[in-house]
């Protein structure tokens, strides 16, 4: 390899060499002088072309290293990930997925796993009991609907929920959330009224 590159910095002088050459032809040279140009151009077209794709590749590796192009690449010293695993078909797929964090994608089982992990926080947002009904009553019919296609993936685990159970669990927990406010403090007379004690 030594070699190598030893002849590139030859080859690299020649072609500079030629340029610096040329660049005199218009300048009163000789025709055999030109001729000469032209046979050492040939040479090196021919040299050229029977340097291997692969001593090319060699050369402008090392070059850019040489340059520094390789330094502080995103995985330097780390190992690639996913490099070693059987090959996935949807991997470009479960990539962006996780670059971009995106939800709301992927098998309807997990997808109601998750949802019904999060569902008691959802109903303790809302303010009616009829908002606490529909909500559950959508969870259940998309558990139903999950449950009766067969598209392949895990099985719909989930199971529904009672609605009216439901809303009373939702009733308890927000019965426990009035008991547990803090007692909103007196208002701050205003300073005016401070001001002002003895009027009234």
């Amino acid at each position: 390899m030594a070699a190598m590159s030893g002849g590139a910095g030859e080859f690299r002088k020649r072609l500079e060499r030629a340029a610096e050459v040329r660049s005199y032809r218009g300048a009163g040279i000789s025709a055999e002088e030109e001729a000469a140009l032209d046979a050492l151009d040939a040479q090196e077209r021919e040299k050229r072309r029977k340097v291997s794709d692969a001593a090319r590749a060699e050369y402008l590796v090392r070059d850019a290293m040489a340059q520094g192009k390789f330094d502080n690449l995103k995985y330097a010293g780390k190992p690639i990930p996913g490099l070693g695993e059987s090959y996935d078909p949807d991997w470009w797929v479960k990539g962006l997925i996780q670059r971009e964090n995106i939800s709301g994608l992927g098998p309807a089982a997990i997808l109601l796993r998750a949802e019904d992990a999060e569902l008691d926080a959802k109903l303790d947002a809302q303010y009616t009991e009829q908002q606490v009904r529909d909500v559950v009553a959508d969870f259940n019919r998309r558990v139903v609907d999950a449950r009766r296609q067969l598209q392949g993936g895990p099985p719909v685990v989930t199971k529904t929920r009672d609605v009216d159970g439901e809303v009373e669990r939702w009733r308890s927990r927000r019965a426990v959330q009035v008991d547990e406010a803090p007692a909103t403090p007196e208002p701050e007379r205003p300073w005016w009224k401070r001001l002002w004690k003895g009027t009234g």
